[in-house]
């Protein structure tokens, strides 16, 4: 199994709210040039969606859990509403939605949903490093 360790690193720190490592870990993926493409961050936010919503889940569902969030932000520093619930809607099942979204987008919604799921579930170190593995073993795959 291939490890995505800075990128494993980050949602840990994410997932605790420890920002300043967070921001460290993105400042070191920078320098170090393995931005590429985080396929742990995606198969972790596909983990998260699926059992975050309900089977079930209705886009109208969706839209409301992204409007709930996003309003959690007095700036607006969010990533775009519609995107963001295509993100969740095309992990839920949807694929086509994300067919034209640009990797960036892409990338800061998914970040965004995850940081905000994990920190609802409240994981525990163990819980989270479980979560972590699994999500490192279907990145792997893509890879």
């Amino acid at each position: 199994m291939v490890r995505e360790q800075p990128y494993s690193d980050l949602i840990r720190a994410m997932a605790r709210a420890d920002w300043d490592t967070a921001e460290a870990l993105c400042d070191e993926i920078r320098r170090s040039g393995q931005a590429g493409t985080p396929y742990v961050i995606g198969a972790a936010f596909a983990l998260a969606v699926n059992r975050y919503f309900a089977p079930d889940a209705t886009p109208t569902d969706v839209a409301a859990w992204v409007s709930t969030v996003r309003a959690r932000y007095q700036d607006g520093d969010t990533p775009p509403a519609l995107e963001t619930e295509g993100l969740i809607r095309a992990a839920l099942g949807e694929p086509e939605l994300v067919d034209n979204m640009p990797a960036e987008t892409v990338l800061d919604a998914e970040i965004f949903v995850l940081v905000h799921i994990l920190l609802d579930k409240n994981l525990t170190d163990t819980e989270l490093d479980e979560f972590l593995a699994e999500a490192e073993e279907v990145a792997a795959e893509y890879q």
